[in-house]
């Protein structure tokens, strides 16, 4: 697989996860916790799957193939980074709509 289509797949699996939190969330507002934990778990599946193709650029680089560094590139990981911090959030805000809930 070249280079970009790893990228591509970088932000598509990220995108997808995004979107799953999104979903989580909504459940969560809805008290509706049994969905929003199959979300979550959606989003984290999607995750791994971004962090495989992350590990093809970091093995590639390990064994001395170097990686061209352009905007794409950039794009992808901070890609990958938002949803990574936007996971921690999400389950932040569910346990919130859990808590509201009980109350």
């Amino acid at each position: 697989m070249n280079l970009e289509m790893i990228i591509f797949q970088i932000i598509t699996h990220s995108g997808d996860a995004k979107s799953s939190l999104f979903e989580a969330i909504a459940f969560a507002k809805k008290n509706d916790f049994k969905n929003a934990e199959i979300k979550i778990n959606e989003a984290e599946s999607k995750i791994v799957l971004a962090h495989n193709e992350q590990t093809k650029l970091i093995q590639n680089e390990a064994s001395g193939k170097t990686t061209e560094i352009s905007l794409l590139m950039v794009h992808a990981q901070d890609h990958l980074m938002n949803t990574l911090m936007f996971k921690d959030i999400a389950k932040e805000f569910i346990e919130l709509y859990k808590k509201i809930e009980e109350k």
